[in-house]
């Protein structure tokens, strides 16, 4: 199984900011764009495990949810993994909340304890909107990235529970299924 934590969003949002980002697709149409339904903002990659470390995460989550009360997410502000020049990954902001990042580290404290890797990396959220396969040309790259800053969203959701997604590969992009979803504050 191909696991990973995140943070699912509502229908609403995601319509909402898939509208958003239409002028995106059509300045760039030949990204790999994700598609509306599998936007969420990841929280831990967890990468291949067996059904009993599903298990063990499962009760992990419940741990780090049932400590953490519902927050507020804010999303915002369009870029770019490393930079629009040589640009991997396109994404949407989300607004480093302090509970959100509590969150996060709980999480990664949690799945450490149960034996998965603890990730180096500083926490940087954003909901990936597309990936770029092939580098894009100086050209093509600067009109894109002013494309990018013209788009004017910000919305806000509640979270109110912390998901464990499996991802399956399929012929064209992957399926995501639900496994878990652990409410903040255990409600």
């Amino acid at each position: 199984m191909r696991l990973f934590f995140a943070i699912e969003l509502s229908d609403a949002l995601r319509v909402s900011l898939d509208h958003a980002i239409a002028p995106l697709r059509a300045a760039e149409p030949g990204l790999a764009w994700v598609p509306p339904e599998k936007l969420h903002l990841t929280m831990k990659f967890l990468g291949e495990t067996s059904e009993g470390d599903a298990e063990r995460l499962v009760a992990a989550a419940n741990l780090v949810a049932a400590r953490h009360r519902p927050l507020e997410m804010t999303l915002g502000g369009v870029g770019a993994f490393p930079n629009f020049r040589r640009a991997r990954v396109v994404w949407i902001g989300v607004e480093s909340e302090p509970r959100l990042e509590l969150l996060h580290h709980d999480l990664e404290v949690a799945c450490g304890d149960a034996g998965f890797e603890v990730e180096g990396r500083p926490f940087r959220p954003h909901i990936t909107l597309a990936r770029v396969r092939t580098p894009l040309p100086i050209e093509r790259a600067r009109p894109f990235a002013r494309a990018a800053r013209r788009v004017a969203y910000a919305a806000s959701e509640d979270v109110r529970a912390l998901g464990l997604l499996e991802s399956t590969p399929g012929s064209r992009d992957a399926r995501y299924r639900r496994i878990h979803a652990a409410p903040l504050g255990g409600c």
